[in-house]
């Protein structure tokens, strides 16, 4: 029975997720809400089917860790760094704040202070998968905004783990003294150090070498394999051994596997299965959701709410600021931490087995989780109104004349760039040819030594797969005029055009074709010309019989462009 329950699970929270979704899509609100309200709908506390919400918690924690492996592939410690000043102050700052007014709160409502302390610091720890999700929706990840956000969470991440671990020492009736307190600090800060240490010392000597392993063996699947257990392997082995969370601890592989060569082929290998699993944690955060429960309390979940969408922000903005951070910076990064989820459950949950806060406190936090995951997309969209209202107000109140922004140079400085996929000999001839004639070439490569051999000779090349959308993306075939599939017996060519044709419906496309059987497929498909290998090797016989014959250059010439129009060669 446990597997069925795994499959009416796994079933219909991703029906339920996928209705839902497209739904809340059409009437112009983000998908998550939708999630949200499928986790809502396959809860016990609504009408019709129960999903086991156990289960539901387990597939979701497999798409809170690829999320962060993602994450942490397009991260690099460089960027952690130059940010570690304002996520660290700013992180620090903000919490101790939220759970001050968290405190606050549980008292008014007549709740212990051992409930406040954990109330608080479970408002103070925003959503990772939220975070990152929003976004990633609008393009910021890897802007200055999202580099101080993610490097803000990761100090919320440390914190929280130090929390979990002091947590049970301070509170509840096994409280511990100050030795006993500051032992446990240190011994979970040792964990924490040396997890970083072995993770980028030398995770960063063997997961490169067993990615090159089985990168030449030109298995999809045993690659994406690889990267899966990479990514769940350490990430489990982080929370078992060192005690840190899972999310933590796929973070960090996520940024050993970025510092290699493989980083682009990983994260197009795991995009499929993280979002998908990714939707179970908001359909699981849903599914805890007792709309009743939060009706019987409205003043304190208005309270609440009140402290995660204006507080938390608000104390963000004004740290940011503090360190000279312009205010656009601050409203985005914000507005962007103006949520909780999956680490305040986790507190809560302690705090429940503690039996230091009450389950109406721990409704009141899901209910304020659900509404600011739903609000989060919202909010961030408004950031442009408000700087906008600001650089209005600003120019109001100065006389100063604004010297107009300096037009981006559009003038001779532009390429022509075309895109060649495989780098056999028909590839290196195009590559040649292309170079020779004030076309940079771009070479997308199966064959990790053929990749790193044009990179040292100063080529731009790409390792992965031409017909995954986002190695397109790499390659730069959105800006190129042309795209070359050179290497014969493609077996996905017309899906490589398809995602080229999305990316740049302008792009010509020329296919190279073993069969002339093939040739109206890969037309239809999407390609400006396909090269036939059948009908080159028919027009090089036919060139060396005519001018054997005695034929001139004019009746061979006519005789080759008679024959490329043959309807037969498309056939």
């Amino acid at each position: 029975m446990h597997s069925i329950d795994l499959i009416l699970t796994l079933t219909g929270g991703l029906a339920a997720a996928a209705l839902l979704g497209y739904a809340a899509l059409r009437i112009g609100l983000s998908p998550l809400v939708g999630y949200l309200l499928a986790g809502v709908a396959l809860g016990p506390h609504t009408p019709g089917f129960v999903a086991d919400y156990s289960l539901a918690e387990q597939l979701a924690e497999v798409g809170v860790v690829l999320l962060m492996f993602g994450v942490g592939l397009h991260f690099h410690l460089e960027e952690l760094l130059a940010v570690k000043k304002l996520a660290v102050t700013g992180a620090l700052v903000q919490s101790a704040v939220t759970t001050l007014l968290g405190l606050l709160t549980a008292l008014a409502f007549g709740w212990t202070w051992q409930a406040g302390v954990v109330y608080g610091l479970a408002l103070s720890v925003a959503s990772t998968v939220v975070l990152t999700r929003v976004l990633s929706d609008r393009g910021e990840l890897h802007t200055a905004t999202g580099r101080i956000a993610v490097g803000w969470l990761i100090v919320e991440d440390v914190f929280t783990v130090v929390v979990l671990v002091l947590l049970p020492e301070l509170v509840g009736d096994n409280a511990a003294g100050f030795g006993q307190v500051a032992a446990a600090l240190a011994l979970a800060l040792g964990k924490m150090a040396a997890l970083v240490v072995l993770t980028l010392v030398v995770g960063q000597r063997v997961v490169p070498w067993v990615f090159g392993q089985v990168a030449a063996t030109r298995s999809r699947e045993l690659f994406t394999l690889t990267v899966l257990v990479v990514a769940l392997g350490i990430a489990v082995g982080s929370a078992k051994v060192f005690g840190v969370s899972m999310a933590l601890g796929a973070f960090l592989a996520g940024m050993i596997v970025g510092r290699t060569e493989f980083s682009l082929r990983a994260a197009v290998e795991a995009l499929p299965m993280r979002d998908a699993f990714a939707v179970l944690f908001f359909v699981a955060s849903g599914m805890l959701f007792d709309p009743a429960a939060v009706l019987r309390t409205p003043w304190a979940f208005l309270a609440t709410s009140a402290i995660v969408l204006v507080s938390k922000p608000l104390a963000a903005l004004v740290v940011l600021r503090w360190l000279g951070q312009p205010l656009s910076t601050g409203l985005a990064v914000g507005l962007s931490l103006g949520q909780i989820g999956e680490f305040s459950f986790i507190l809560a949950t302690l705090g429940r087995t503690l039996d230091v806060l009450p389950e109406a406190a721990v409704q009141i936090l899901v209910g304020t989780a659900l509404l600011t995951m739903t609000l989060n997309p919202f909010l961030m969209g408004t950031t442009v109104i408000w700087n906008n209202w600001y650089r209005r107000s600003q120019r109001g109140h100065s006389k100063a004349v604004l010297a107009p922004a300096p037009e981006p140079d559009t003038g001779s400085g532009l390429l022509h760039r075309a895109v060649v996929v495989g780098y056999g000999p028909v590839g290196q001839s195009i590559t040649r040819l292309l170079r020779e004639n004030g076309v940079v070439p771009t070479v997308v490569e199966l064959n990790l030594d053929t990749v790193r051999r044009l990179q040292s000779e100063g080529f731009h090349a790409v390792y992965g797969d031409a017909d995954r959308q986002e190695v397109l993306v790499s390659a730069g075939v959105a800006d190129a005029k042309g795209l070359i599939l050179s290497a014969s017996g493609l077996t996905n060519s017309r899906e490589i055009i398809r995602c080229a044709r999305e990316l740049n419906p302008e792009i010509r496309i020329l296919v190279r074709a073993h069969f002339a059987s093939e040739g109206a497929a890969l037309r239809g498909a999407g390609a400006t010309a396909v090269v036939v290998d059948e009908s080159e090797v028919a027009l090089g016989c036919i060139e060396v019989i005519l001018r054997e014959l005695g034929a001139t250059a004019e009746q061979i010439d006519r005789e080759r462009d008679r024959l490329r129009a043959s309807p037969k060669a498309e056939r």
